[in-house]
């Protein structure tokens, strides 16, 4: 990846909001995530001075580097795979966590609890991902020490973004089923169809980068 500037990630955000624009929603209804994995501290500021003012992180010890030299700049997100021992760290530094997952975390967020999480759900079933089970999402929920506020899903990478319309049209289901209001679905590869199945959030990296 090239070194970030702000006008060229001003730009691409732009261009993103246009395209959710032309699949038919307001971009003001769908939030625009910057995903931060690969995105070097020291240019991490290029991304506020772009307009982006969501991030989120994968890394407990990533997230705890950027916020700490960026914090005011940026609502903070986690959205990695969560470890149950590292829910302490990553609990009361963000608004989100979008990867809640497992009873484990579950007990954990007892003892240190978060502002709101996002239930993931495994749609596919891809025994190599993360996610409750949409059976056993309901359950999942009323056992959850904090509040849900909606639900995430990972679909399979697949080469036309088409393909994974079924499982963004499911997640909306669910999430109306259970009363939720955040649909944290759709990457780079496939977030158009996600916004018109009705996500609230979009997770982008490289559209906004490159």
């Amino acid at each position: 990846m090239a070194q970030l500037t702000a006008a060229r990630v001003r730009a691409n955000l732009d261009r993103v909001r246009e395209r959710i624009a032309a699949a038919g929603r307001d971009p003001g209804e769908v939030e625009i995530l910057a995903a931060v994995k690969y995105v070097p501290v020291d240019e991490v500021g290029a991304l506020a001075e772009g307009g982006i003012t969501v991030v989120g992180e994968n890394r407990a010890q990533d997230l705890a580097e950027k916020q700490d030299r960026f914090g005011d700049a940026f609502t903070w997100d986690f959205i990695g795979a969560l470890q149950s021992r590292k829910v302490r760290d990553v609990a009361p530094r963000v608004r989100l966590i979008h990867s809640v997952a497992s009873d484990s975390v579950l007990a954990q967020l007892e003892q240190h609890p978060a502002g709101e999480v996002l239930i993931q759900v495994n749609l596919a079933g891809e025994e190599s991902k993360a996610g409750i089970e949409p059976d056993m999402l309901g359950d999942f929920i009323e056992r959850c020490p904090v509040p849900v506020g909606g639900l995430m899903t990972m679909p399979p990478a697949v080469e036309r973004a088409e393909d994974n319309r079924r499982h963004f049209a499911r997640l909306a289901e669910l999430a109306g089923e259970h009363g939720l209001a955040r649909l944290s679905m759709g990457t780079t590869q496939d977030f158009e169809v996600a916004v018109q199945e009705g996500a609230t959030i979009v997770r982008l990296g490289s559209v906004l980068y490159g």
